[in-house]
């Protein structure tokens, strides 16, 4: 049986030398995105895109004692254990791995976009190349056959780890109470529970809306709703109207026999 297995993010120890950002793009053969205007800033681009699954956000701000800091974020998908991606698929191409990873299969998926209106981070992308939604697999490929994600193989500062679950929750507790030790007070672990806990684990030197994360991301109830009622509805209506149309025509058929026989 496959182990749940979790990635973990050293806020406080990432250099931004975006090694990891070339390793997902040579490993998933991504290509690059031609337009990337420059905004006066050194992050490579602004936001996730459909050929850039593993972004490392750069952010310079001045805390409350004026100290100045310049955090390093890495951002993708979190492979959630309650994905809401997943609930609110119509086509129920996306899927939860054992090992927590949350993987889109392009064949299956039409483009609607419920993941990416659906997910509370804001993670997928439509890709108007395939018209397929796109993000991070977690290197599930990679996963299967022994290896880690080329993301956390390739990092230098060792502010990207991988293993079991419970490996990176008990190295996360270690850090954490490291960062308390050296003087950060809000430092924590991020794992918000309302999506079911996360496969992609931050440790973070201050609080999570420093970093752009919501405090408390919950999947929505209305998928399940959606999921289980309306859309069967949906289902039965369409097939309903089919019906209809299909007898229809069969009536008029019989009326245009029924004409030439006269």
């Amino acid at each position: 049986m496959a182990q749940e297995m979790a990635m973990l993010h050293d806020v406080a120890r990432c250099s931004a030398c975006r090694a990891c950002m070339v390793a997902c793009k040579q490993w998933h053969d991504l290509p690059a995105d031609m337009s990337t205007p420059f905004e006066g800033q050194y992050q490579s681009h602004a936001e996730l895109t459909p050929s850039t699954w593993n972004l490392i956000k750069m952010k310079e701000r001045v805390d409350a004692q004026g100290n100045f800091h310049w955090d390093f974020f890495k951002r993708q998908c979190m492979h959630c254990a309650d994905p809401a991606c997943a609930k609110g698929c119509p086509e129920q191409a996306i899927e939860q791995m054992p090992t927590g990873a949350v993987v889109i299969h392009p064949d299956l998926c039409v483009g609607c976009g419920y993941c990416s209106h659906n997910c509370p981070f804001g993670v997928p992308k439509i890709d108007p190349r395939t018209h397929t939604s796109t993000k991070c697999d977690l290197c599930f490929d990679r996963i299967e056959e022994g290896m880690e994600p080329a993301c956390s193989k390739t990092c230098t500062a060792d502010a990207i780890l991988f293993g079991t679950k419970e490996d990176m929750h008990r190295k996360a507790r270690e850090r954490l109470e490291e960062l308390k030790a050296e003087g950060h007070p809000d430092a924590n672990i991020y794992d918000p529970q309302g999506v079911g806990g996360i496969h992609m684990l931050y440790v973070l030197p201050d609080k999570p809306a420093v970093y752009g994360l919501p405090d408390d991301p919950v999947t929505s109830s209305s998928i399940d709703l959606w999921k289980d009622v309306v859309r069967p509805l949906g289902k039965l209506a369409g097939a309903g109207a089919i019906v209809g149309v299909l007898g229809m025509a069969a009536v008029k058929g019989m009326a245009g026999r029924g004409k030439e026989e006269k």
